[in-house]
């Protein structure tokens, strides 16, 4: 088998470790798949010293993710630091100026910057693959690149951030107020460390921002899409609805008008029996609407 692919891994939180238990938890697996090893060489993450749930020990560690990804023993840098300025964007800017590939799960630098990047990689003759960055484990930008090459988009539709889906049905099943609600999503650990880029919408307005890009072949606009977040539904709002048929979604939508592309990430009403309106917990659910293929609905977890 040839020689390893060799991978530094920016930022050790919930999905960076996530990463090391999959590379080495499926290294025969990858390895028959990929034709080749996949190895991680090197790590970075602020504080060598915390106790994570992982085998580091063959690891180089670099306190600065820059110099992570200007080693010469690293083939592609992985970013999963979060955050749209600093760090995230120095290291995968520096991997890029040193001829490495970039992977990301940072939707956040991707709306605010992906334009810039893609450049980078492009000068660069290297990747930037960022498959993780949108409905977490759901393929949907494989779908819209690959799956659906033939088609022209009409509508991108979906629930994009499993907290406020969480929130929103606990809301509705148990008959709890939004405040009570926020906190157990707290201590279940859904929430951002700024939990306004949840509940606030920022973050599904990121996603729907590079899903919007990608399906009407347009820059990233994130300061194009119109806002609104969770915070002020109540539970009255949720029982009226209910009595309606309805239920309240943070549902993001882009698709092309008269006025040209429209993006939106708000609170809306979906009847109750639809695939939407049956989404619990924090699940995703992503429709795509093609002229040949008509509707695609792609599901799966998108908190924790």
């Amino acid at each position: 088998m040839s020689v390893p692919l060799r991978l530094g891994i920016a930022g050790l939180g919930t999905v960076g470790i996530g990463v090391v238990k999959i590379v080495q938890g499926q290294a025969d697996l990858i390895a028959a798949r990929a034709g080749r090893r996949v190895t991680i060489t090197a790590v970075s993450a602020r504080d060598a010293r915390k106790n994570r749930d992982a085998d580091l020990s063959a690891c180089a560690w670099e306190t600065n993710p820059v110099a992570l990804a200007e080693r010469a023993d690293v083939d592609v840098l992985v970013e999963v630091m979060g955050g749209h300025d600093g760090p995230a964007k120095a290291a995968t800017e520096a991997a890029f100026a040193h001829g490495k590939d970039v992977v990301t799960a940072n939707k956040a630098l991707l709306a605010h910057h992906g334009q810039a990047l893609a450049l980078a990689a492009e000068a660069a003759g290297k990747a930037l693959r960022f498959e993780a960055a949108v409905a977490g484990g759901i393929p949907v930008i494989k779908a819209l690149t690959e799956g659906l090459a033939g088609n022209r988009i009409k509508r991108v539709m979906g629930v994009m951030n499993g907290t406020c889906n969480y929130i929103l049905t606990r809301m509705q099943s148990a008959g709890l107020p939004y405040a009570e609600v926020f906190e157990e999503a707290r201590q279940l650990g859904y929430l951002e460390a700024d939990p306004t880029l949840d509940v606030g919408g920022i973050d599904a307005g990121h996603k729907l921002s590079l899903l919007a890009a990608i399906a009407f072949g347009t820059r990233v606009s994130f300061g194009a899409v119109e806002l609104e977040g969770i915070g002020n539904v109540s539970i009255d709002d949720i029982r009226l609805a209910e009595d309606m048929g309805y239920r309240i979604k943070l549902l993001g939508v882009a698709q092309l008008t008269g006025r040209g592309l429209e993006q939106r990430m708000t609170p809306c009403l979906v009847p109750s029996a639809s695939p939407l309106g049956q989404l619990q917990g924090g699940t995703n659910m992503v429709v795509l609407e093609g002229d040949a293929v008509g509707q695609i609905v792609l599901r799966g977890p998108g908190a924790g």
